[in-house]
């Protein structure tokens, strides 16, 4: 299975990178304030979803643009092309991101980045690979001088002093923040050590559903906001190695409400 997401992926990839040039061509609508996709984002989707279609009738289906599709235990979780807004400006940073579960549970992930071809896979029990090759989460120990990502909110603003106050926090003794605006990347890099932890507010289970395997299995943390297990269903998460995760969590816990951990 994890082959013929990967082959996916790499269909997809074709489909986005032969139009990255021609972006002022595109067809564009709006999904709501600040969220946009284009006719590569439904093309790319649709020859995701017939090759999966072809090999695993049967299975069910998330994706971001045509939304659920029933089926049996498996379901694949599917976004196109995570970074869209980065996309259509011509900026390169962006992903396919394809996950399974089965019976509810993660067991596998790809985030392909088509302009660098870097391939990132994962299944559960069977670590983290980069092109084939092991990758880690990083062995940072502290929040001093670590490096970590973020995703601003830009969609919905009712968290924003929560986000702020943590953003302060978290700028105090780290290296710096990051916000590339792909998340799919963010845990992506954060499996292979080049970021040290990550948080953002607000995701969709397609952001990172794959993201989070590959930093599972390449040895870090991935929880809700408040540190449980539910970040799948909330979309507030952090991640990083075991300890950035821990000194991340206890400098954001003060910003929290009840309306963040629900």
């Amino acid at each position: 299975m994890l082959t013929i997401a990967v082959r996916a992926a790499r269909e997809a990839s074709r489909i986005i990178t032969r139009n990255f040039n021609r972006i002022d061509r595109l067809t564009i609508t709006d999904k709501g304030s600040n969220d946009f996709v284009s006719e590569v984002d439904r093309n790319a989707e649709a020859v995701i979803i017939n090759i999966l279609r072809e090999k695993y009738p049967h299975h069910a289906i998330l994706a971001e643009e045509s939304g659920k599709h029933v089926g049996d235990d498996y379901q694949w979780i599917i976004d196109p092309l995570d970074g869209t807004t980065n996309f259509l400006h011509g900026f390169p940073q962006f992903a396919i991101s394809i996950a399974l579960k089965i019976k509810g549970r993660l067991e596998m992930g790809v985030v392909y980045d088509p302009i660098s071809d870097e391939m990132f896979t994962a299944s559960r029990g069977e670590g983290a690979l980069l092109n084939d090759r092991k990758i880690r989460v990083s062995g940072r120990k502290s929040l001093e001088g670590a490096l970590l990502g973020t995703g601003l909110p830009y969609r919905d603003f009712s968290f924003t002093d929560n986000y702020l106050g943590m953003l302060k926090d978290l700028m105090k003794d780290s290296a710096g923040v990051r916000r590339p605006g792909s998340a799919a990347l963010d845990f992506a890099y954060l499996a292979a050590g080049r970021t040290d932890g990550f948080w953002e507010l607000g995701l969709s289970e397609w952001d990172f559903a794959a993201g989070a395997v590959l930093v599972r299995e390449a040895g870090g943390l991935v929880t809700d906001i408040g540190g449980g297990e539910r970040f799948l269903d909330t979309g507030n998460v952090i991640a990083g190695n075991i300890k950035v995760h821990n000194a991340m969590l206890k400098r954001i816990l003060p910003h929290l409400d009840d309306k963040l951990t629900a």
